[in-house]
């Protein structure tokens, strides 16, 4: 079965920065693209970023263009993808999680992804 470890998020101030990891284990597979999506109590989960199989391709919501970034590991830890937040707002606070599926490139679907993290909370005080 294949495992989803994401990292600890944590409160952080407005305008602060904040980096979630998310490692894949067990008998993963290639390929294998990954995502960030996230969730607010009384809505549906949303995607944030995306990254195909190769790291190349990328996908970042308009709500958090040009704030955050999405990226992968190389080699061994090709399976790791990691999101870069900035200047954080309140607003963005939800719970985030990891997504995993066995294919080249990434979707926007929460349905199209076969494996998910625990879930993170990230708080942003105001």
């Amino acid at each position: 079965q294949v495992e989803l470890v994401e990292s600890e998020g944590g409160l952080v101030q407005a305008g602060g920065s904040l980096r979630l990891s998310c490692a894949a284990s067990g008998p993963t597979f290639s390929p294998i693209s990954m995502a960030w999506f996230r969730q607010v109590p009384g809505k549906e989960r949303e995607i944030v970023a995306a990254i195909n199989t190769e790291g190349q391709n990328t996908f970042i919501a308009d709500s958090v263009k040009g704030r955050f970034n999405i990226s992968r590991g190389r080699d061994s830890a090709k399976n790791t993808v990691f999101l870069q937040m900035s200047s954080l707002k309140p607003e963005d606070t939800a719970v985030y999680y990891c997504a995993a599926r066995p294919a080249w490139s990434w979707t926007s679907r929460v349905r199209d992804y076969d494996y998910w993290g625990q879930g993170t909370q990230v708080t942003v005080s105001s």
